[in-house]
């Protein structure tokens, strides 16, 4: 059985596009996506500290000093990737502080959809450091648990 739409439905998903790529729709899903991967940093973050502090060592004195510093290096990298991409996850959603829109509706329409690419901008380096983080983290875990104590 093919499904042949009725000209009301297609009249119908010819307007749901038309919304759907309005300007206002398009930061409006933007703005959502940023929302969702703010919510996952934060709690990815969490994890993240709670998987180190329970399952790593509990002293890194105790490990040889070149692994030593590398775990150093690694979660410093790995915490400060996180901040960074929680911070641009909250940047994204809430834009900077003091931002003027102006409410003519030619400059309204420009800035959403340069503030919709800047979302969607902000979001993807988000994503790329949350990624760089969680390898750092999980890297500095692992040396600590392969490694033995060097002291």
């Amino acid at each position: 059985m093919t499904f042949t739409p009725t000209p009301q439905q297609l009249r119908d998903a010819d307007r749901r596009g038309r919304e759907t790529a309005s300007p206002e729709r398009q930061l409006q899903a933007a703005l959502r996506q940023a929302e969702g991967y703010r919510n996952f940093l934060a709690s990815l973050t969490g994890l993240l500290t709670a998987v180190f502090v329970l399952k790593g060592q509990e002293d890194l004195s105790k490990l040889a000093d070149t692994p030593r510093w590398w775990v150093i290096r690694l979660l410093i990298a790995g915490f400060l990737a996180l901040v960074a991409a929680s911070w641009l996850g909250v940047v994204a959603v809430h834009g900077r502080p003091g931002e003027e829109i102006l409410l003519e509706a030619g400059r309204l329409l420009r800035y959403e959809k340069k503030r919709t690419k800047t979302v969607w901008l902000l979001v993807e380096c988000a994503r790329w450091l949350a990624l760089v983080g969680v390898l750092c983290v999980a890297a500095a875990v692992i040396v600590t648990w392969v490694v033995p104590g060097g002291k």
